[in-house]
C-alpha cells in the first residue's frame, strides 16, 4: 500500500507517530474525557469508553473554553495524554493549550479529516509541515 499524505495547516508541537482513534464528533478536554482513567467519558460522545492514551485523536471541531489550555498541559505532564490531535477546526483556546504543552496539533485540512483516516490506522503527524502520513491501515 502506498502511503497517503494528507495536508492541513501548519501546526504546533513535535512530530509523532501513533495509532489513530477517529470519530466525527467534537472535542473538549474538559467535558469529554476522564483524565484520571484515560478514557472518553461523556456518554453522548461517539468514543465513550475508549482509551485515548497515546492515540492520535482524529475529531471534528474543538469546543470548550480556557480550561482546555491547562488541561492539555497537565495531561501531558502526568503521562495521561493522547499522542496528538487532528481536528477539522481548532479554536484559539485549544491552539494555546497545545502550544503551552508542546502538544502536536494540526487542523484545517483540505477535506474532512475524520473521513480520511480510520481508527487503527498508523499515522505520522508532522506539525511543522502540516502533514499527516497514513503509514499503515488498521
Amino acid at each position: 500500500m502506498a502511503e497517503l499524505i494528507i495536508k492541513g495547516h501548519i501546526g504546533i508541537g513535535p512530530t509523532v507517530s501513533g495509532e489513530a482513534l477517529v470519530a466525527h464528533d467534537n472535542f473538549s478536554a474538559r467535558y469529554d474525557l476522564d483524565r484520571v482513567k484515560g478514557v472518553f467519558s461523556r456518554p453522548a460522545h461517539k468514543l465513550c469508553g475508549e482509551s485515548y492514551l497515546d492515540k492520535v485523536l482524529v475529531l471534528n471541531i474543538a469546543k470548550g473554553g480556557v480550561a482546555t489550555a491547562w488541561m492539555l498541559h497537565t495531561m501531558k505532564a502526568r503521562g495521561m495524554a493522547p499522542a496528538a490531535l487532528l481536528l477539522n477546526w481548532a479554536n484559539p483556546i485549544i491552539a494555546q493549550g497545545a502550544a503551552f504543552a508542546n502538544f502536536p496539533l494540526i487542523d484545517r485540512f483540505d477535506d474532512d479529516i475524520t473521513g480520511q483516516i480510520n481508527s487503527g490506522d498508523i499515522v505520522r503527524v508532522d506539525p511543522a509541515t502540516g502533514t499527516v502520513t497514513v503509514e499503515g491501515r488498521g
